[in-house]
C-alpha cells in the first residue's frame, strides 16, 4: 500500500485538528485561552502550506516541504509543550492568562481593579482532558506525530533518490 504524500497527510490532519478546536469552542462551549488560540496558528499555516504544495505539484515541493513542515511542527510542539507546562504549574505562563500570587493592592479600589483585570479563561487551568491528557497535551502529541511524518517523508524521498537516510 502506498503512503499518501506528506501534504495530503498534513492537510487532512490540519482540517481535523482545527475542526476539533472549533467544535470544542462552539458546540461544547470551551472558551480558548490565549495559549490555546496561539496553538491554532501553526495548524492554520500548515493548512495553507499543504494546500499550496498540493496545488503546485513541483519536484521542489517534494524536496523542501518535509523540512519546512517539520520545522513548523517542531515549533508547534514547543508551544504546546509550553502550554502543558503552564497547565501543570511547572513553569510560569504569560501574565495575560495566568493568575500570580503577587497581589500589590493596598486599597479596595486597587484590589477591585486587579480582580477585574484578571483573565476570564486562564491558561494554567485544564478545562477538558481525555485519559488524563489535556487538549494542549493532545496538541503536543499530534505535533510530534507530524514531525515524525515529515521526517519519514524526507527519509523516503532520500532513499528513493539513492541517498542514505
Amino acid at each position: 500500500m502506498r503512503t499518501p504524500p506528506l501534504s495530503v497527510i498534513v492537510l487532512a490532519t490540519s482540517i481535523a485538528v482545527l475542526a476539533g478546536a472549533w467544535f470544542f469552542q462552539l458546540v461544547v462551549g470551551l472558551v480558548p485561552c490565549e495559549l490555546c488560540l496561539a496553538e491554532r496558528w501553526p495548524w492554520y499555516i500548515a493548512l495553507v502550506l499543504s494546500g499550496v504544495f498540493l496545488g503546485l505539484r513541483r519536484p521542489e515541493v517534494d524536496r523542501y516541504a518535509p523540512a519546512l513542515l517539520g520545522l513548523l511542527f517542531l515549533c508547534a510542539t514547543g508551544l504546546a509543550a509550553y502550554h502543558v507546562g503552564v497547565e501543570q504549574h511547572w513553569i510560569a505562563g504569560p501574565d495575560a492568562c495566568t493568575v500570580s500570587g503577587n497581589h500589590h493592592a493596598k486599597t479596595i479600589e486597587e484590589l477591585t481593579a486587579e480582580i477585574m483585570a484578571a483573565p476570564v479563561v486562564r491558561c494554567d487551568e485544564i478545562q477538558w482532558s481525555l485519559a488524563g491528557i489535556s487538549l494542549a497535551g493532545w496538541d503536543a502529541i499530534l505535533c510530534v506525530c507530524m514531525v515524525v511524518a515529515a521526517w519519514n517523508a524526507r527519509r523516503r524521498r532520500r532513499l528513493a533518490e539513492g541517498y542514505a537516510a
